[in-house]
């Protein structure tokens, strides 16, 4: 397994729509290996493909409780069916936005229709916190970021910052 760069925010990938998987094979396990290796050396609870620079359908995720047991799944070609009436406040963080945090309300339980790492369709009921990082790695798939969720003057704040930063970085 390889620990793979997270791309940040300047970068105009993480606004792309990602594309279909078109089939899974030993390349798409290899990267979902690869994802879950990044994730958890983050260490975060989710992360899709887009945010290392492969944008397509693909998010992995790993909800257990501290002190659980690891649950890895890999959901390619995600799709929500159905979200629960109820909502819920959590705040988010992002591996593509270091250091920001922003209170999102969203439904708290949804069902999501995908394919698993053997191709096989699959359709799962998530609540609370499974429920929040699937919609919040589902966003990556539109290109949409937690920052979306902030007021125009506070988004473009943190992008300049995170341009400045880029810039810096860039300049060294």
């Amino acid at each position: 397994m390889v620990k793979l760069a997270i791309i940040t925010l300047p970068d105009p990938i993480l606004r792309e729509v990602s594309a279909p998987v078109e089939r899974v094979d030993a390349d798409l396990r290899r990267l979902v290996e690869d994802m879950l290796e990044t994730m958890y050396a983050a260490p975060g609870v989710g992360l899709a493909a887009v945010q290392v620079g492969v944008p397509r359908r693909l998010l992995v995720l790993d909800a257990a409780e501290e002190g659980e047991e690891r649950r890895p799944v890999a959901l390619i070609n995600p799709e929500i069916v159905m979200v629960g009436e109820e909502q819920r406040v959590y705040e988010e963080g992002c591996l593509s936005i270091p250091d920001v945090r922003v209170e999102i309300e969203r439904p708290g339980s949804l069902r999501v229709r995908y394919i698993d790492i053997e191709g096989r369709p699959q359709e799962i009921a998530a609540e609370g916190l499974l429920a929040t990082v699937i919609q919040h790695e589902i966003d990556h798939l539109e290109g949409r970021l937690i920052i979306d969720f902030l007021s125009r003057l506070k988004r473009d704040i943190i992008v300049r910052k995170f341009r400045k930063q880029a810039k810096g970085a860039a300049v060294a």
